[in-house]
C-alpha cells in the first residue's frame, strides 16, 4: 500500500512537472476567477467598459447553479432586480418566443407562469423560469458575442498559486501550471477560493447572534418555519424504543445545544434537479453504485405518520420538467454531510460532492422502487425521471452541486441581518437583494423527549428590498487593494441567506467590474473608488440600488421604541400577510380567524425607565375582531385592554393608543384571540416617551 502511494504521488509529481512544461502565461485587466452566473456578468460589464477581461472557470460549464438545475427563480421583489442580470431575464424571456424552443409541450398550455412586464414595452420583458441548457446556451452566447476569452477545467493552486506584492494580487496560478496576470481579480466562485488563497478574512459557520447583535442567527433550536420539520413524533433509534440505543443513518447524538450561539455547521446542500414526466424524454431514476436503502428508513417512518408532501417542490418549467428542490422533513437536502466542503481540499469535495449525488439518486431510486415506500407515493414517483436532454454530458444529473454558502468574507463592511430588516441605515448601494432572510436546516438531532427532529431552516419576511454595500464585496485594504468578492459578500450567516440568491450575484458582479474598472482609470485601490462616480454609473446601466414602498412605515424612522411583529414571539401559529395598508415593516401576521384564545403575539423590549404611550399598530377591515385583546405589563402591574381593528386606527390611520405607562427597564404587551370575533391582527407596538 506504501509502495502504491509513493507511486501516485509520483506520477501526479510528474503529471504536473509535464503541464507546467506546457503551460502558458496571459496579461488581462482583469482576471476572474469562477464560472458562476456572476462571472458572466462581470465580464461583460467589464468589457464594455472597454477592460480587457479573461474568465478563469474551475467548472466545464458557465453559470453555476443557474445553469445547473435553478430555473425557477428565487427572486423575492422582481422589481429590485435589473441591469445586467435582468438582461438575462430578458433574453430567457426571448428565446422562449422562438416555437422551436416548445419541443415537448405547447407554449398556450404553459402560458405566462412566472414571467413579468408582459403589458408594456417589449424590452421589460421577463421570464424567471427556464431549463437549464437554455441558461448555459445564453451565457455561451453572450460571453462569444463580447468575444470573452473563457478558459474552463482550469482549478487555481490554492498552495502557492497567488502571487501578491504589496498588498495587491500580481498573478495566479493553475493547477495546470497556466498563469495569469491582471491589475483587478474578481473571485466569483461559490467557495471563495481566490479570496483564502489572498489571505483575506473570512468566516465559515453560523455565527452567535451576540456577535453582531442579531436575532435569527446561530443555533436554531425551537425555531419551526417552513415545513420542513417533523410535524408528527417519529422514532429515532434503529430499534423503535431503544433509547439511547443506535440511531437511525443522518441523525446526530451531539445535544441540541442553546438557540442563538454560534457553531461550524452549514446549511444543507443538494442537487437541483431538472426532472420531467414525459415518457420520451424520461430517464428513470438510476440506482446509484453504493446506493444503501437503509439510509432511508427515517423517510419510511415519515410516510407511515400520512406525510405525502413530496411532490411540493416540483416547480414547472418549460417542456413539462421542473426544478425539483428539498421540502419537508426528510428530502433532497443531505442534511449534516457538508461541514468540511468550504475548507476542504478539491479531493475531498470531490468526495462530498460524490456522497451527495449517491444519497440524492438513491433517495429517488429508493422511493419509486423499494417495497417499503407506500404503494401511491411508488406509483406517482416511477412517473417521474432524469430529461435525456439536459446535462448531456453527464446522464441528465446536474454538473453542479447546490453549494448554498460555504466561506463569507469580513470585508470592508458587513452585512447583517439589521441591513436587511431595515433596522439601519446601509452607506453605498450597489444592487439590492430581495429575498427572506432563508437557511435550509444543518443537522438532526434528539430531542429530550427522544423524537428526532431538525435544526437550522428559518426564513424571515423582509419589510422591503434591501440595499447591498459597496463595502461589503471589498476586503479590507490592509488584507487586498485589487480583488472584489461579489458572492462569497461579506455578510453573517443569515444575512447571507437572503443575499445568496442566483440574481443578486449576477447584480453584484456587475457591480465589482464597474468599480474594478473605475479603480483601473483612477489608478487607485478598489476601496477608494469614489460612491458617487460608481453610483452614477450603475444607476446608468440599469442598476436598481434604492426602492422606496409607499405602503409600508420603516420602523426605523418612528419615534420611541418600535417592535415589529417580525421580532415577537408567536405562540400559536400564525400567518404572514402584507395585503393591506397601512403596516409597519415587512407587513403584519394574522390568527386566519382560527382557534380563538389558543394563540398570543408577545411584543417585549427593553425601556430606559419612566412614563410611555404604549400605541398598536394594524391596517383596518370589515373582516377583523372587533374584540382583540391587548395586556400591557408594565412597573405597577397587568393593564387588560380591547380594540376594534374594524375601525381606522386614530394615530395616522396607523397606530391605535393604549395608554400611559410607567415601566422600569423592560416591557411587554401581548395581543391575543380570547373572545375575538374576526381576523387578529399583530403588526407592531409602539413605546412614546410621556414628557412632562
Amino acid at each position: 500500500m506504501q509502495i502504491k502511494s509513493i507511486f501516485c504521488a509520483t506520477a501526479a509529481l510528474l503529471s504536473l512537472s509535464f503541464s507546467h512544461a506546457f503551460a502558458k502565461e496571459y496579461h488581462h485587466d482583469i482576471v476572474i476567477y469562477g464560472g458562476t452566473s456572476a462571472a458572466v456578468t462581470t465580464a461583460v460589464q467589464a468589457t464594455q467598459m472597454g477592460r480587457s477581461v479573461v474568465i478563469v472557470s474551475p467548472d466545464k460549464h458557465l453559470g453555476g447553479l443557474t445553469a445547473g438545475g435553478l430555473g425557477w427563480t428565487d427572486s423575492g421583489n422582481k422589481a429590485a432586480i435589473g441591469g445586467l442580470s435582468g438582461e438575462f431575464y430578458h433574453r430567457v424571456w426571448k428565446h422562449y418566443q422562438n416555437p422551436e424552443a416548445w419541443n415537448w409541450e405547447e407554449q398556450s398550455k404553459f402560458g405566462n407562469r412566472n414571467q413579468s412586464g408582459l403589458g408594456g414595452d417589449e424590452d421589460e420583458a421577463r421570464m424567471w423560469v427556464f431549463e437549464p441548457h437554455v441558461a448555459e446556451q445564453i451565457y455561451d452566447n453572450w460571453v462569444a458575442e463580447e468575444k470573452i476569452p473563457v478558459y474552463r477545467d482550469q482549478w487555481l493552486d490554492r498552495d502557492g498559486g497567488v502571487v501578491k506584492k504589496e498588498g495587491r494580487i500580481k498573478s495566479i496560478r493553475t493547477l495546470a501550471g497556466d498563469v495569469f496576470h491582471g491589475k483587478m481579480f474578481v473571485d466569483v466562485t461559490y467557495e471563495g477560493d481566490l479570496m483564502a488563497a489572498a489571505s483575506v478574512d473570512y468566516h465559515v459557520g453560523r455565527e452567535a447572534n451576540s456577535v453582531y447583535g442579531e436575532t435569527w442567527n446561530g443555533n436554531q433550536v425551537g425555531v419551526l418555519h417552513h415545513a420542513h420539520w417533523f410535524k408528527e413524533p417519529i422514532d429515532p433509534y434503529i430499534k423503535s424504543g431503544d433509547t439511547g440505543g443506535k440511531l437511525l443513518p443522518g441523525i446526530s447524538d451531539d445535544p441540541p445545544g442553546t438557540r442563538g450561539e454560534g457553531d461550524h455547521r452549514v446549511q444543507a446542500y443538494c442537487f437541483r434537479m431538472c426532472l420531467t414526466n414525459v415518457p420520451e424524454n424520461r430517464i428513470p431514476f438510476p440506482k446509484p453504485e453504493g446506493y444503501d436503502r437503509a439510509r432511508y428508513q427515517l423517510l419510511v417512518r415519515v410516510f407511515d405518520s400520512g406525510w405525502r408532501e413530496m411532490f411540493r417542490k416540483f416547480d414547472p418549467m418549460p417542456n413539462h420538467k421542473t426544478d425539483t428542490n428539498n421540502h419537508g422533513p426528510f428530502s433532497t437536502d443531505n442534511i449534516g454531510m457538508n461541514y468540511d466542503y468550504p475548507e476542504a481540499d478539491y479531493e475531498r469535495r470531490q468526495e462530498i460532492i460524490e456522497e451527495h449525488k449517491v444519497y440524492q439518486q438513491g433517495l429517488m431510486y429508493f422511493m419509486a422502487n423499494d417495497p417499503k415506500v407506500p404503494a401511491d407515493v411508488r406509483e406517482a414517483m416511477s412517473k417521474w425521471g432524469l430529461p435525456k436532454d439536459e446535462f448531456l454530458d453527464n446522464g441528465g444529473w446536474p454538473h453542479q452541486l447546490y453549494i448554498r454558502e460555504a466561506r463569507r468574507m469580513i470585508g470592508e463592511y458587513v452585512m447583517t441581518e439589521h441591513d436587511c430588516l431595515d433596522r439601519k441605515e446601509t452607506p453605498d448601494s450597489i444592487g439590492m437583494g430581495s429575498y427572506t432572510l432563508d437557511s435550509h436546516n444543518v443537522r438532526r438531532y434528539v430531542t429530550p423527549d427522544g423524537q428526532v427532529q431538525n435544526e437550522g431552516d428559518i426564513g424571515v419576511h423582509l419589510p422591503r428590498p434591501y440595499e447591498i454595500a459597496y463595502g461589503a464585496i471589498v476586503p479590507k485594504k490592509s488584507q487586498c487593494e485589487n480583488l472584489l468578492v461579489p458572492v462569497c459578500v461579506s455578510s453573517s450567516h443569515i444575512a447571507f441567506g437572503s443575499i445568496r440568491m442566483e440574481p443578486v450575484f449576477m447584480i453584484l458582479g456587475q457591480s465589482a467590474a464597474t468599480a474594478a474598472s473605475i479603480a483601473l482609470e483612477r489608478g487607485e485601490a478598489v476601496q477608494d473608488v469614489p460612491y458617487q462616480l460608481l453610483q452614477q454609473r450603475l444607476v446608468d446601466d440599469g442598476q436598481v440600488l434604492l426602492m422606496d414602498d409607499p405602503n409600508r412605515i420603516s420602523s426605523r424612522k418612528l419615534p420611541g421604541v418600535v417592535v415589529d411583529d417580525n421580532a415577537a414571539k408567536l405562540v400559536g401559529s400564525w400567518s404572514h400577510s402584507a395585503t393591506n395598508q397601512k403596516f409597519v415593516d415587512s407587513g403584519y401576521v394574522h390568527n386566519q380567524n382560527e382557534q380563538q384564545g389558543e394563540r398570543l403575539a408577545r411584543f417585549e423590549t427593553e425601556l430606559k425607565p419612566g412614563r410611555y404611550e404604549v400605541r398598536v399598530s394594524y391596517p383596518a377591515n370589515n373582516n377583523r375582531s372587533t374584540m382583540v385583546p391587548v395586556k400591557v405589563i408594565h412597573a405597577e402591574g397587568e393593564s387588560t385592554h380591547s380594540i376594534n381593528q374594524r375601525k381606522t386606527p386614530e394615530i395616522d390611520g396607523l397606530f391605535t393608543k393604549i395608554g400611559a405607562f410607567d415601566f422600569g427597564s423592560s416591557a411587554t404587551v401581548e395581543i391575543g384571540t380570547q373572545g375575538s370575533n374576526g381576523y387578529v391582527i399583530a403588526d407592531s407596538v409602539q413605546f412614546v416617551p410621556v414628557t412632562k
